[in-house]
């Protein structure tokens, strides 16, 4: 099919969704281990031992172990706060899905507080997912969250756990032949993991939510494991030079493998791609790069210049110029329409800045581009969270405006 065939394909009206108040209202609330009254908490009780050290201050003992106090809850403090502003750590399932990355006594608080409900399931064809099934992703009722590893060393990724989210009904056999749209979401650099997007992001809350009160139609959902097996390089989702080919893994490797492996509409009309910070960076910029393959994209905290990141290209320029958006799109061809939702928090006014100049560019090349801001919020996983349901409901929106595949 020629570019003009794939352009007029789909034809769509890109438009900011209007969601009910019990969903947004959802994605807005703030998990147990969020609550400002933890550290609030802890700092209290930091000044409190503060004063007593002072009231006793002649008596040395109290001293040497007040002081000591003092430092672990003010640290305490500290943390519980990052992660109050963040939103990273919601529940006690986070927590122990955080311990489980550590070494030796943390990785062993975590298994013990990890009750296993809701984990998910290792694809039944592949012994390598075993391990990956005791870490936590809960699942909403109905749903079944599988872990399909999908290793790629041709292309310098060793090993990736790439969690996808069923939708309930989807092993009914009245649904037997029916085929479903699929969503890409990428976590965020460095250190971010696929399993993110099911903790923090609350990915699985949210698609149920959307579908109980009819918002969406049932979708796929999958996590892609973006990390090139080291989670601490912030490798924004490029094809490194000498490193990683991390976009050819994602739209050459993983896409084809979940299409063979589930029921999906296999099309780019019924495909979107998203991200949130370096993840929403990457699924701009592949997305950009493979427009024959996704229809949709779904961006959380968008930025399109590799900033402090441009490093991990070793001073490659081709490199450095190929994948950077803000540089490559006010002159991009595109042999086929796609739709673009860019979310961000108010309180962040550079994303909004950026958001809306990625929108303008894309709009003056014909593309169809939403941008949503939701109130008050920064970058952090709160925004992510809180705008996921509209990113959702954008993606479902243009499944429908596209023709059913053969």
């Amino acid at each position: 099919m020629d570019g003009h065939g794939l352009a007029s394909v789909i034809h769509r009206v890109a438009a900011d969704p209007v969601l009910p108040g019990d969903v947004t209202a959802r994605a807005r609330d703030l998990g147990p281990f969020e609550s400002p009254l933890i550290w609030l908490t802890f700092a209290s009780a930091a000044v409190a031992v503060l004063a007593a050290v002072i009231a006793l201050w002649y008596r040395r003992r109290v001293r040497r172990w007040g002081f000591t106090a003092f430092g672990v809850l003010l640290l305490l403090a500290a943390v519980t706060a990052l992660n109050s502003y963040v939103g990273y750590v919601r529940t006690s399932d986070d927590f122990a899905r955080l311990l489980q990355k550590g070494p030796g006594i943390a990785n062993l608080a975590g298994r013990l507080l990890d009750d296993g409900k809701g984990a998910p399931d290792p694809s039944d064809d592949d012994d390598s997912a075993a391990a990956a099934s005791s870490r936590p992703a809960t699942a909403a009722p109905g749903q079944k969250i599988d872990v399909v590893q999908i290793a790629d060393p041709a292309h310098g990724v060793p090993s990736g756990s790439n969690y996808v989210i069923l939708p309930p009904g989807y092993f009914d056999p009245a649904n037997a032949a029916r085929r479903y749209p699929v969503v890409y979401l990428i976590h965020g650099y460095p250190f971010g993991g696929p399993r993110d997007w099911l903790t923090s992001g609350d990915a699985p809350g949210t698609l149920l939510a959307l579908q109980q009160h009819n918002v969406t139609e049932p979708m796929i959902v999958v996590s892609v494991d973006m990390t090139a097996g080291n989670p601490a390089t912030d490798w924004e989702c490029l094809d490194v030079p000498g490193g990683p080919q991390l976009e050819t893994y994602l739209a050459r490797t993983v896409v084809p493998a979940i299409d063979k492996r589930y029921r999906t509409l296999a099309d780019r009309g019924h495909r979107a791609l998203g991200g949130m910070s370096g993840g929403g960076f990457g699924a701009l910029n592949i997305g950009l790069h493979h427009v024959d393959e996704f229809g949709t994209l779904v961006i959380s905290l968008p930025y399109d210049d590799l900033n402090d990141s441009v490093g991990v290209l070793d001073g490659n320029q081709a490199a450095i110029a190929a994948n950077t958006p803000r540089r490559y799109l006010p002159t991009m061809d595109f042999p086929a329409k796609i739709a673009v939702m860019l979310a961000v928090g108010t309180g962040a006014p550079t994303d909004v800045k950026t958001a809306n100049r990625i929108a303008t560019a894309l709009r003056a090349r014909g593309q169809e581009a939403v941008v949503h801001a939701e109130r008050g919020f920064n970058h952090t996983w709160h925004t992510a969270r809180a705008t996921l349901p509209y990113l959702l409901a954008f993606a479902d929106q243009n499944f429908r405006a596209s023709p059913p595949t053969s």
